[in-house]
């Protein structure tokens, strides 16, 4: 199962905008509801995806055990 990329375009020109409109300090930015529509679908997208992601790794990952870990904390008596 290839997973197919996403398109950050719409996240990438929000975050500009916002961007310009903090360099020159705007109080508002206005877009319209093409653009938010965009701008929504592909976070609902990207969101999606770090779930599913999350889930694989969780599951992947569910009959690992931490006792095997193990953890090694050394001094050098603190001198400078």
């Amino acid at each position: 199962m290839s997973i197919e990329p996403i398109n950050t375009v719409p996240i990438q020109q929000f975050i500009k905008q916002v961007q310009s409109a903090d360099a020159s300090n705007q109080r508002e930015i206005r877009i319209d509801i093409a653009t938010s529509k965009s701008l929504a679908f592909t976070l609902g997208i990207v969101m999606s995806r770090l779930q599913g992601d999350l889930e694989k790794f969780v599951k992947e990952n569910a009959g690992s055990s931490t006792d095997d870990i193990i953890i090694q904390v050394g001094s050098d008596g603190g001198n400078w």
